[in-house]
């Protein structure tokens, strides 16, 4: 145990009567030991905590990074939840630090920690859910936010982190982002759509962002878009109904000269909204979406006759994405000799794995549904909200309806 002059007591008085909690403080002991060395970074959470998240965020205020990573592995939960925005600070200043070394990579993984084993379990959202995400997009190490993505948001707790309306916002337009790069698409989907169907009196910026990226998702997923829930903010689909967007949806799949001569006309705007790289992917999988609408409507069709509908001049070229198609499970289909194409319905095939995985599945989302409706029910301002307001009562603060897009972690080439 440190000696009383160095109590934890002590040096949290120094930090919080101070007057600016983001100097660097304490200074050092009278010995000229920096606290962080002489303090346990286990026992001494809280004390470190304060000391590390204001010298992270403090010039000429020096952290050695391998203590930040030391801390984040190390760290009391129960002494760090009593300071929450410290915690966020600490995130912030994790970035900040990687930022000053010129290594973004190093900050993936004590980010990483943090966000671990800060909440009760992934399932909480934190205020610092999308700086983790946003530094894997920098580092181009996406597959690193997959444990974290792959645990549905059920719970929100202020207690546990100083959450705004933006935090939810950004944390699943990332997760959108990760995944699409990823080229999970249906998990992407799912995420993009949770943040444009986020209620509001009205739609935020980033809402109408990851509706375009939604339905580009879609087309190259499914070949086509789907109805927004009832419950989406009905400006969002208006707004986007008058973008070029619109055009493309309109066009897509078999309309191949119009797809393409509005992505030669649009390339710029595509490229500023960084979107280009999922409009080329899209209008690249057209050709697969008009052939695989071919088999609802022919059971036999030449690989010439396919070529001219698909927009493909090459047979090889057909015969060789009717291959990939069928490989892929897409479609189920035979080639004959003089190169006539059979198509009949695939037959379905569920393995006793595949059934048990699902059926595990619906009885756990059946249970955590069940869950948060009774806690939901059991509680007063939820009761209070029903009763007294609408919709309009879940608005965002105006502070929080914009959103400052950063350029720096949404390069487009990473979904090529």
């Amino acid at each position: 145990m440190a000696p009383d002059s160095l109590s934890l007591d002590r040096i949290l008085n120094e930090i919080t009567t101070t007057n600016n909690h983001r100097r660097s403080c304490p200074s050092p002991l009278a010995s000229g030991q920096d606290p962080l060395s002489v303090l346990d970074m286990r026992q001494n959470t809280l004390g470190v905590l304060y000391i590390m998240s204001a010298r992270l965020n403090t010039t000429n205020a020096p952290v050695a990074p391998q203590a930040v990573v030391t801390f984040c592995q190390s760290f009391l939960t129960e002494q760090a939840r009593l300071a929450p925005e410290r915690v966020t600070m600490l995130a912030r200043g994790i970035m900040r630090l990687a930022q000053q070394h010129n290594n973004m990579s190093w900050a993936v993984a004590p980010l990483y920690n943090l966000l671990r084993r800060y909440p009760p379990d992934l399932s909480y959202l934190t205020s610092f859910h999308h700086i983790f995400l946003q530094v894997c997009l920098i580092t181009n190490q996406p597959a690193a936010a997959l444990p974290i993505l792959s645990v549905p948001i059920a719970n929100i707790s202020t207690a546990l982190s100083d959450l705004s309306y933006n935090d939810n916002l950004m944390y699943h337009y990332l997760g959108g982002v990760v995944l699409a790069v990823l080229k999970k698409w249906a998990e992407a989907e799912e995420y993009f759509e949770i943040c444009v169907t986020a209620p509001g009196a009205v739609p935020a910026a980033l809402q109408l962002e990851a509706l375009k990226k939604l339905r580009l998702v879609q087309l190259i997923s499914r070949g086509e878009v789907l109805p927004l829930p009832k419950y989406a903010h009905a400006a969002l689909s208006r707004i986007l109904k008058n973008s070029i967007y619109t055009d493309l949806i309109n066009a897509y799949p078999q309309n191949t000269e119009r797809l393409h001569a509005l992505l030669e006309k649009e390339k710029q705007t595509f490229s500023s909204e960084r979107n280009l790289g999922l409009v080329t992917q899209a209008i690249d999988r057209a050709p697969r979406w008009t052939l695989k609408k071919l088999t609802s409507t022919y059971v036999t069709l030449g690989l010439g006759d396919i070529a001219r509908v698909v927009g493909i001049q090459s047979e090889d070229e057909v015969r060789a994405l009717i291959l990939s198609m069928i490989e892929t499970g897409d479609i189920s289909a035979q080639i004959s000799a003089s190169g006539t194409v059979t198509f009949s319905d695939p037959p379905p095939q569920f393995t006793k794995e595949e059934v048990d995985h699902v059926l595990h599945s619906a009885q756990a989302q059946s249970a955590l549904l069940e869950s948060l409706d009774l806690e939901m029910s059991r509680s007063k301002e939820f009761i209070s909200k029903a009763l007294k307001t609408q919709d309009s009562s879940w608005a965002p603060n105006p502070e929080e309806e914009l959103y400052a897009m950063s350029s720096a972690w949404n390069d487009d080439s990473m979904y090529s």
